[in-house]
């Protein structure tokens, strides 16, 4: 038995449209709100993660509900058809809101819109895929959200500099076309494990995982929730990082979140494969260590040093030494990412696999509302010292390299059904 490395790929477009989006949003929207609404950290940090509080609660009950959907074009299928077209146009309108009002209740309708169908298109891969490949698998896919980052930072970047909107109008345009190539090409399995008639609401599951003797799966979400929670707040606020702390304007801030993208799309398959020979556990460990120590010396380093120019690229055009930290973390990032998923899948029952795969949203979601907010405050109290994320958030690899030694489930398993 093999990866069926061709479908695999094509599940990947729905994570490549998901990850377009998300990466103009972090990357662009931060701007607006300091320069067009002219709002302070703290309060960019809670308008950043408004509407996922929302998400927090749709995300799971969607996965959940997933699972027991039937319908002709299957269980996952209807949320794409439906969540894809809603995000991308509401998306689109974002950077045309010169109202503060209108400007919030496009990223609101464009994040709910996510929220409805991304937890499903990621519930596709172990819909697919056997156990023991699923790390390849979900590297397959993040390979390809990673290429939609890159495409969102790097030639989003060039596209800000003609104009503000086109980033936000592309993306909306490979969101649709993305989503268009999973609804056409691929068909679900007809036969699905019998699910369960337990309660769907995220609290119960919660309850449930919490009173299990092995505490393994309770672990991992909180290792989820800590590492997402130091990065979220990082991409959140970097190009704000980029342009008050080092000078670069917006245009190259963006640019070197391509580089870690890039470096991130890379490694994502490898990553795969390593966390398939020496474990995924282990994988995980090692990617936040290095994630930590890196975001430390970005942070010991002065600009002077951080920019100097070491190369000209093309494409990605000056890469400095911050780029090259960057592109370090991506390989790191890789590391976790690309296995995470994968343990939260195979720590599951078979019949609650949609479930699982919304309680690592949930999980993600969380940090992402409860990291920007934080480190929002942090940089308002620290004098608009947006240096201060990058001692912050290694305090949060911390906790979740401790909470992956609490973790005992979660590997590939040999042999499966």
């Amino acid at each position: 038995m093999k990866l069926n490395y061709p479908k695999t790929f094509l599940l990947g477009f729905g994570f490549f449209g998901v990850s377009v989006l998300w990466a103009v949003y972090n990357a662009f929207v931060p701007i607006f709100l300091k320069q067009r609404f002219h709002l302070e950290p703290n309060v960019i940090g809670f308008v950043m993660t408004l509407d996922n509080m929302a998400a927090l609660i749709i995300q799971p009950y969607i996965g959940a509900l997933s699972d027991r959907l039937h319908t002709p074009i299957g269980r996952r299928m209807p949320f794409i058809l439906v969540g894809a077209p809603i995000a991308a146009v509401a998306f689109a309108l974002v950077p045309a809101a010169q109202a503060l009002p209108l400007f919030m209740a496009s990223i609101g309708a464009m994040l709910l819109a996510m929220a409805v169908f991304r937890t499903p298109v990621i519930a596709l891969m172990p819909d697919f895929t056997p156990s023991q490949f699923r790390s390849q698998a979900n590297g397959v896919i993040n390979f390809m959200g990673g290429v939609g980052a890159i495409i969102a930072f790097l030639v989003g970047s060039s596209l800000y500099e003609k104009d503000p909107r086109f980033p936000f109008w592309v993306g909306a345009a490979l969101v649709l076309v993305a989503s268009a190539l999973v609804l056409l090409f691929v068909r679900e399995p007809k036969e699905y494990t019998a699910v369960s008639e337990r309660e769907a609401g995220v609290l119960h599951n919660l309850r449930i995982i919490a009173a299990d003797r092995d505490r393994s799966a309770l672990f991992l979400l909180l290792a989820i929730f800590f590492w997402f929670l130091g990065y979220n707040a990082i991409e959140t606020f970097f190009t704000l990082y980029g342009t008050s702390h080092l000078g670069l304007t917006e245009a190259e801030a963006a640019r070197q979140l391509g580089d870690l993208s890039l470096l991130f799309v890379l490694a994502a398959i490898p990553s795969g494969l390593l966390a398939a020979r020496i474990g995924r556990r282990v994988t995980i460990a090692m990617g936040i260590a290095l994630l930590g120590l890196l975001l430390l010396a970005i942070f010991f380093l002065p600009p002077a040093v951080l920019t100097v120019a070491l190369a000209q690229v093309p494409l990605l055009g000056s890469v400095r030494v911050i780029s090259l930290l960057l592109m370090i973390g991506g390989v790191a990032w890789a590391l976790i990412n690309i296995n995470s998923l994968p343990m939260v899948v195979d720590a599951a029952p078979q019949d609650r696999l949609g479930t699982y795969t919304g309680l690592y949203y949930f999980s993600a979601t969380l940090a992402a509302i409860a990291g920007p907010n934080a480190f929002g405050w942090l940089i308002k109290l620290t004098g608009s010292n947006y240096n201060s994320i990058m001692l912050a958030a290694p305090v949060f690899m911390l906790a979740a390299l401790g909470c992956m030694w609490g973790v005992r489930k979660g590997e590939a398993k040999a042999s499966e059904q």
